[in-house]
């Protein structure tokens, strides 16, 4: 279970959320429990703590204090999050809660003639249980019912990721610095 810290000015500072539509949860996910809600900057810490996470492989090879690490994974993360806002600001920041707990984020831009999938993230713990499918698949939907493709960027370092898209029927296109673009295209 995540329980946030109480308070965190650094977090404050941060812009909130735009007010977007989150699109529906997929059936198989529902039936699961897990469900997409609105991203709100009470969330804004979990997705902080889940981005640290997520690096945290990356700079464990670093010598630094932990404390040190958070410092500068927290000012990537806000960095990331203004870009994110900025650059996508009618997009669909969800979270991925289950039992009412934020396990994860999809952030999905819906733009035709191509919609993007900005970035989907879970908790360590709920990967490789089908959930990442199941909101890729969903996205797919909503892209082939408004007769776009859908765009995504994977790490290169993550071939885990890059083999579940190309199952989910994705395609390199480029090559971005440290990402690969990759592309599903509506039938």
């Amino acid at each position: 279970m995540y329980s946030p810290p109480s308070t965190d000015p650094g977090l404050a500072a941060l812009p909130a959320f735009p007010a977007g539509a989150v699109p529906e949860t997929p059936a198989v996910l529902r039936q699961r429990g897990v469900v997409l809600r609105p991203c709100t900057t009470a969330d804004i810490a979990f997705l902080r703590d889940l981005y640290r996470q997520l690096r945290a492989e990356e700079l464990a090879p670093l010598p630094w204090p932990q404390a040190q690490k958070n410092i500068f994974l927290d000012s990537q993360f806000a960095l990331q999050h203004r870009h994110y806002l900025n650059h996508y600001p009618d997009a669909d920041f969800c979270l991925v809660e289950s039992a009412a707990q934020p396990i994860g984020r999809l952030y999905l831009w819906r733009q035709t003639p191509q919609h993007l999938v900005i970035d989907i993230s879970l908790l360590p713990q709920w990967r490789n249980g089908g959930i990442g499918t199941a909101l890729i698949h969903g996205a797919q939907q909503l892209a082939q019912r408004d007769e776009a493709d859908l765009n995504l960027h994977v790490d290169q370092r993550n071939g885990a990721a890059r083999r579940l898209y190309e199952r989910l029927g994705f395609t390199a296109t480029e090559e971005d610095g440290p990402y690969t673009g990759m592309r599903w295209q509506a039938a």
